[in-house]
């Protein structure tokens, strides 16, 4: 069982907190040579704010089951991506400083730094994230065949199939409006100042950043990214970063296709640098938006009137890279939790389509064209857009004709977690386990801790 991390409430943590406070630490459990701590369980119970069971019976288990699985990645030389890791303990940090305030009441809290919370967090990431691959690991060769998924649901009565909820198919056609020269001209200005003040030491790059970078992830830190290699970032980007070889130099101006950028070395690991970096957009005139908007109206009447289909238009018209070689068709990457593999498709829930274009699929009927409008791309620059509802796939129950790849991953994901449960029983067998009295009186998913 993976550990979930729910931001806890103010409440839930201080009273956690309280109770942490006042426990002298000890030795629990010791599952092979590794020992969990009282204190692990507080922790995990902070970070879990709410647990179905008793905590001090939960916890200690999903810790003892997570010490088999990583004791499995040591034989089987698993390693976990820091990049990853990272990414998912500035996810959870951002949320719970939203939930407690601010930075300064989750400090108050937790009754720690937020450093310190970050370092307690990226353990327990990490650790989860390398059961996680342990997990896919030993699945992997787990398969189902067509078959087996017709029979596993042949007798399964029609209230008990999932009921799989309303899917659409969209097609796209964007136009970024064109950005003024005497707005790129600002940008640049503006960042020759920049580097102007931090090279004369009148102010640092991180305080810059801080104040002015429009990245709002990185600026929070002063402007500094995880540690990345080149395939992780834009490559005009990427190819400035690594040009540079002084810490503290601050590089060119490089436009990506983010905005505009200056950029400084903090170091250097292996294949990957540590980089902070000041971004500014430039903003799109409005009357240049009010032009493409117009644009794409033209279009739109040429289509109704059958000089040409959306799908050429999108094809020879869209600025949008990912769906223009589709002819429009938008495509959904879903992560599969039975696999670990990242499933490409062209139907959405209506929860996983950008905000503005569910809006706008809401009042389509199948094969409508929209009218023109507005929305932020996902590298944060205004497009203006039609859309085409192509298909729309009500919510239903689950069929092995219509929906024969979900009914596959649940079948799946049986067979996975049947085997899991098998190895976990195996571990408990000839492992060694060792558990202080007062924690053996529990109801245990996996009796087997306790040994006769």
């Amino acid at each position: 069982m993976l550990l979930s991390f729910v931001a806890a409430t103010a409440a839930s943590a201080q009273e956690n907190m309280g109770s942490a406070s006042n426990t002298i630490d000890e030795v629990i459990w010791v599952v092979g040579d590794e020992a969990i701590l009282r204190s692990d369980v507080e922790k995990v119970r902070v970070q879990m704010g709410r647990v179905t069971g008793n905590p001090y019976c939960v916890i200690p288990e999903n810790l003892a089951v997570q010490k088999l699985f990583i004791h499995q990645a040591e034989i089987d030389s698993i390693e976990v991506n820091e990049d990853q890791v990272n990414r998912y303990v500035d996810a959870h940090i951002s949320e719970w400083v939203q939930t407690a305030g601010s930075k300064e009441k989750l400090e108050e809290y937790r009754n720690m730094t937020l450093t310190q919370i970050r370092e307690e967090t990226y353990d327990l990431v990490k650790d989860n994230q390398l059961m996680q691959q342990v997990r896919e690991h030993l699945t992997k060769d787990i398969k189902v065949t067509p078959a087996e998924v017709r029979h596993y649901f042949k007798d399964v009565p029609a209230d008990s199939l999932p009921l799989i909820p309303t899917q659409v198919e969209v097609e796209l056609l964007a136009e970024h409006p064109k950005v003024r020269q005497e707005e790129i001209d600002r940008i640049k200005d503006l960042l020759r100042e920049y580097t102007n003040r931090i090279n004369s030491g009148e102010m640092s790059f991180s305080v810059m950043a801080r104040m002015f970078s429009e990245d709002q992830g990185s600026a929070r830190q002063g402007g500094e990214m995880d540690y990345m290699s080149k395939v992780d970032l834009d490559p005009a980007f990427a190819n400035v970063a690594w040009s540079l070889t002084d810490p503290g130099k601050v590089s060119k101006i490089v436009e990506s296709q983010y905005g505009y950028h200056i950029i400084q070395l903090i170091d250097k690991r292996g294949d990957k640098l540590k980089l902070r970096h000041i971004l500014k957009r430039p903003q799109v005139d409005q009357r240049d938006v009010e032009a493409a908007l117009l644009r794409l109206d033209s279009i739109s009447m040429d289509i109704r009137e059958g000089k040409f289909s959306f799908e050429d238009a999108a094809s020879t018209l869209s600025d949008d890279k990912d769906s223009r070689n589709n002819k429009g068709l938008m495509f959904n990457v879903v992560y599969d939790e039975t696999t670990g593999e990242r499933i490409r498709t062209s139907r959405f829930k209506m929860g996983e389509l950008p905000s503005e274009i569910a809006r706008v699929v809401e009042g389509l009927d199948v094969g409508e064209i929209s009218k023109p409008f507005t929305m932020i791309d996902k590298a944060g620059k205004e497009q203006c857009c039609l859309i085409k509802l192509k298909n729309r796939i009500k919510a239903h129950s689950a069929t092995v004709t219509e929906d024969f790849q979900i009914l596959s991953q649940m079948v799946r994901s049986q067979r996975c977690e049947e085997f899991l449960d098998n190895w976990i029983r195996e571990k408990q067998r000839t492992t060694y386990v060792r558990i202080n009295p007062e924690w053996v009186t529990c109801d245990f998913k996996y009796p087997g801790w306790i040994k006769e």
